[in-house]
């Protein structure tokens, strides 16, 4: 017994260390109040908006889990769904006023946590955009959706397509909400291996991670401090590696599997929502200093896919940087409703 308590009170000191070693950054008061304690890295202690299911897989070889929440409509619904398809650094929970406005006007709302993000399992397997997309089918199965709007932000704009792609037959409407992808980061982004990926998942620091957040907006506002201090957490996880592995494994996906030149071939009627100041580029640290000025300028690559998608529309949202949903939400919620319709 004595043994123990010792092991316990070393862990407990363990893990005190690290997160006190971690360097200060600027966080909101209720980021403070948390202490940056621990975070598992499926984010159990950490409440959704909305009750989370877990549907069981089988990849690989390993025995997997991805969690959604599966929100009805408010009232006698319209008999529609729409399924959310979140980011690379973000997870489900991120939309959840999206899923109130299109609730409240009778949608049923599919979101998943994409494996590998948020809290489903964290393995480390082959990602592919394909696997992604065949699993988010699984979910739509098992909930008895045939017909579905879908919904991609940033990473998931990728999927997004990629899901359009591959069942056509299913999907009524897809919406791409600054999308990444729009280019192929492969010429002009160095590539990287998977190892120098993990380590730079390692070596992230919390300033680094606060910062990189702070990249995708015109004004920071207070509440979003929730979304870098997640992943400062997660860090202090006894299992961040796993993550660390899966998130340098989903990295090189977006790197290695463009889906820009199949745009297209997309079928289904299409709204491309653009925040004009968003100069995402995944991998933008390794690019050349000379073509900084040339990659990443979403309004030209807004107005170039939409030219590529047959019969797409375009909205140029003006001074809203990578996560529209977040900085001019009304004007979001609106124009999508207005599409769905």
């Amino acid at each position: 017994m004595k043994t123990q308590t010792s092991l316990t009170r070393m862990t407990a000191i363990a893990v005190a260390s690290f997160v006190l070693a971690l360097p200060l950054v600027t966080l909101s008061a209720p980021a403070v109040a948390q202490d940056l304690q621990p975070l598992s890295i499926t984010m159990e202690g950490y409440d959704y908006p909305y009750p989370v299911t877990y549907l069981p897989l089988t990849i690989e070889g390993q025995d997997l889990r991805i969690a959604y929440m599966d929100v009805p409509p408010e009232g006698p619904g319209n008999g529609r769904t729409v399924v959310l398809l979140h980011g690379k650094n973000f997870f489900g929970a991120y939309w959840r006023d999206t899923i109130r406005a299109l609730t409240h006007e009778g949608y049923r709302v599919i979101v998943p946590d994409q494996i590998g993000f948020g809290k489903s399992s964290k393995p480390n397997i082959h990602y592919s955009f394909h696997l992604l997309a065949t699993i988010t089918k699984k979910v739509l199965d098992a909930a008895g959706v045939t017909q579905v709007a879908v919904v991609g932000h940033s990473m998931g704009g990728m999927l997004a397509t990629r899901f359009a792609l591959m069942y056509p037959q299913m999907v009524t409407h897809l919406v791409l909400e600054n999308p990444i992808g729009l280019e192929d980061y492969r010429t002009f982004v160095p590539y990287v291996t998977i190892e120098e990926a993990y380590k730079s998942e390692l070596n992230a620091s919390a300033e680094g991670i606060h910062n990189y957040h702070k990249g995708y907006y015109i004004q920071w506002r207070p509440e979003y401090d929730e979304y870098p201090t997640v992943a400062i957490r997660w860090k202090a996880s006894g299992e961040y590696p796993r993550l660390a592995m899966s998130a340098a494994l989903t990295y090189l996906m977006i790197y290695e599997q463009p889906v820009c030149h199949e745009f297209p071939l997309v079928k289904a009627k299409t709204l491309l929502v653009i925040g004009q100041a968003d100069r995402t580029v995944v991998g933008k640290a390794k690019v050349k200093k000379e073509l900084l000025a040339k990659v990443g300028q979403y309004p030209e690559l807004g107005r170039k896919t939409a030219k590529l998608i047959p019969g797409a529309k375009l909205v140029e949202l003006p001074n809203v940087g990578h996560i529209p949903h977040f900085e001019a939400k009304e004007h979001f919620h609106e124009e999508l409703l207005a599409f769905l319709k």
